[in-house]
């Protein structure tokens, strides 16, 4: 137990600071961070130190995010944009010609592979799946390259 603590404490921040960055959302985070570690508690016997501790960890992380999102979309009929926290809309601002010119502008600046994740998504209307599949990437990476192209534009729209 007392290793376990060591563990713990050398470990949190990282595995906190990994799940932030996966579901943009502090609150979540802390309460998958609490999780992980009780499941490794439960499941430390198993650990076999093939991978860093850390990687394990964060292993055990994000598989409960992913069955966190998986259990939201068996309970509510949500599409994989509304399961994330604090979500903006960015489509909504297209309904305004002046806006949609706004944005198309700063879209047109964004880089590659940014550029075409957003369009993808947002105007095809496309699964992080399939994104994905079209880059030769996970729809992990898709979802990732779509967050962070959301936020280029959002930061450059708020400019």
């Amino acid at each position: 137990m007392e290793d376990f603590e060591r563990l713990y404490i050398e470990y949190f921040g990282d595995v906190f600071r990994y799940l932030r960055g996966l579901t943009a959302n502090e609150a979540l985070a802390e309460e998958l961070t609490s999780e992980t570690f009780f499941k490794a508690m439960k499941s430390v016997k198993d650990f076999r130190g093939d991978c860093d501790v850390r990687v394990w960890l964060c292993e055990i992380a994000k598989n409960s995010y992913f069955s966190l999102l998986k259990k939201r979309r068996r309970l509510t009929e949500l599409n994989e944009a509304e399961l994330i926290p604090d979500e903006r809309d960015i489509a909504k601002m297209t309904e305004d010609k002046d806006t949609a010119f706004r944005l198309h502008k700063s879209l047109h600046g964004l880089p590659e592979p940014y550029r075409e994740v957003f369009t993808l998504r947002v105007f095809g209307e496309l699964p992080f799946e399939q994104i994905g599949q079209l880059f030769g990437k996970t729809a992990h990476w898709a979802c990732v390259t779509y967050h962070r192209a959301k936020e280029k534009l959002l930061k450059d729209f708020e400019n």
